[in-house]
């Protein structure tokens, strides 16, 4: 059970395998206290590519690495440094020009291992607006996701809102996409974000207008002031529903590249003493707090035993 206070986490982890221990611990992408733990993936890697060295067969599926890092990221909140052994995004770039050429000639000239090998996904299509439903589901088949028919008609309706905004969708756009699919029909619903609007500004008083569809079907409309456009969105949603909460954290992280970058908001708020998380992603950052907002207000009310809505679904972590 290393800990990578010196960056050797991983190497002492091998070397203790080499010497006879049988049992390692550690976290996907090293997440962990102070400096972190061993990067799992690594020392899985270390000995599948080392098998003729270390002698060990671990049985372990390596082609959900890859998955399971950005499945990990997106929950936590914590971004893979581009440069990370494994699963960071430059580990099977090649920029220079004598690289490029000794790849192109044999790949493992410099790549220690194939990028399918951790299921890093290959990229022959570029999705777009112009992109049909067999185009969509190849690439989610190719990044692990197995849809029904009905379950991709509603993907590829989210999807087609999604490429209007951007003029290509990534495989970062795609499991943003799919988190929030998976979201919406897990978590318990209440309320539904319909449409939001706000004006800021420096001379001005940032306002927000929030249309929100209630759990008997009806639209509730409200405006609210706030201290800035974030600010005033949740004063509005609170307005609307009739509830106050106290904000009391708020991340926003940009999870791909470009001026139409999506981004994702994960907020909590407190309301007597007890603490509810929501998560919500859009290319507008103030459309993202809304939704997160909101997600975190529905598990409020699902767990609100005095509260007049029932619970619906179960919440996720």
């Amino acid at each position: 059970h290393c800990h990578n206070d010196l960056g050797l986490a991983v190497a002492n982890s091998l070397i203790a395998v080499e010497f006879g221990a049988r049992q390692v611990e550690g976290c996907i992408n090293g997440i962990g206290a102070r400096a972190g733990n061993a990067s799992i993936e690594e020392i899985i890697m270390g000995l599948d590519t080392r098998k003729d060295h270390f002698g060990i067969e671990i049985n372990a599926d390596t082609t959900q690495i890859y998955s399971a890092s950005r499945m990990v990221s997106r929950i936590t909140g914590m971004a893979v440094q581009a440069n990370k052994a494994i699963v960071g995004e430059n580990a099977f770039r090649h920029a220079s020009g004598i690289h490029q050429d000794g790849v192109l000639k044999n790949r493992s000239t410099y790549e220690v291992m194939q990028p399918e090998r951790v299921g890093v996904p290959g990229n022959t299509l570029v999705l777009g607006k112009l992109s049909g439903r067999a185009g969509l589901q190849s690439r989610l088949e190719d990044l692990g996701y197995t849809l029904s028919r009905e379950d991709l008609a509603k993907v590829f309706e989210s999807f087609k809102v999604l490429a209007d905004k951007k003029r290509e969708v990534t495989d970062r756009d795609l499991e943003i996409l799919m988190d929030e699919e998976k979201r919406t029909a897990t978590e318990p619903i209440s309320y539904t974000l319909a449409h939001v609007q706000f004006t800021g500004g420096d001379q001005g008083i940032p306002t927000a207008t929030v249309k929100l569809i209630g759990p008997d079907g009806e639209s509730i409309t409200d405006a609210c002031t706030g201290n800035g456009p974030v600010d005033a969105v949740c004063n509005a949603i609170d307005r609307a529903i009739g509830t106050e909460s106290k904000l009391v954290d708020f991340n926003v992280q940009a999870v791909t590249e470009g001026i139409d970058s999506q981004g994702t908001v994960t907020i909590r708020i407190e309301k007597d003493g007890r603490h509810y998380t929501g998560r919500g992603a859009d290319t507008d950052i103030i459309v993202a707090s809304a939704k997160a907002y909101l997600s975190a207000v529905n598990r409020q009310l699902a767990s609100d035993e005095e509260s007049d809505v029932p619970a619906l679904g179960s919440t996720p972590d």
